[in-house]
């Protein structure tokens, strides 16, 4: 995962976004916790308004929707859940 979306779960975990990090195996748990519900908090917000068209172009008629920050999500909750299985610490660093 990279650039914005990364930042904003790593801050949705409560860590300071920093990179590279770690979260340690003891505290997954609580950052699991505070990541599944910044983003049950988001998903219950109404979604933004999309951006008004800037003409005819053929691109942005045919692009699809953005991906929400839950499902770019998925991969990590994935991710910390077997770290807390394996009682394994958590790191990253930028790709």
């Amino acid at each position: 995962m990279h650039g914005d979306a990364a930042i904003a779960l790593l801050r949705a975990m409560g860590h300071s976004g920093t990179v590279p990090g770690a979260i340690l195996a003891a505290d997954l748990p609580a950052a699991l916790a505070q990541l599944r519900h910044t983003l049950e908090a988001q998903a219950a917000a109404p979604p933004p308004a999309p951006p008004p068209p800037d003409g005819d172009d053929e691109d942005e008629q045919e692009r699809e929707p953005p991906v929400s920050l839950r499902m770019r999500a998925v991969p990590l909750l994935d991710m910390i859940e077997t770290a807390i299985a394996r009682d394994s610490d958590l790191m990253w660093e930028r790709g």
